[in-house]
């Protein structure tokens, strides 16, 4: 993913605090993504306004970890997220 790349949850996805399993998912129609720690928190910066390289930035400043580290690790995520539908992308 492109540091200038917005990423959104399109119509029908949100993420959601499951109480039965204590956990956080990723809902979709008729699918659901269980989310660990470190997916909420990528997931949890995307607000549709700001850009990729805002995320990143904002999460290594939380984290003190390293940018690059972290931009690496997110675009993976985002990415298999893409490839399933559970978020797109304006340019």
């Amino acid at each position: 993913m492109e540091p200038g790349q917005i990423p959104y949850l399109p119509r029908g996805v949100r993420l959601h605090r499951d109480r039965v399993r204590d956990a956080w998912v990723l809902l979709a129609p008729e699918r659901a993504v269980s989310l660990d720690m470190v997916g909420h928190a990528v997931l949890s910066e995307i607000d549709g306004i700001r850009s990729f390289g805002e995320i990143t930035a904002a999460l290594a400043a939380r984290y003190d970890a390293s940018p690059a580290q972290i931009a690496s690790d997110a675009s993976g995520f985002l990415r298999a997220l893409r490839d399933r539908r559970f978020l797109e992308v304006h340019p």
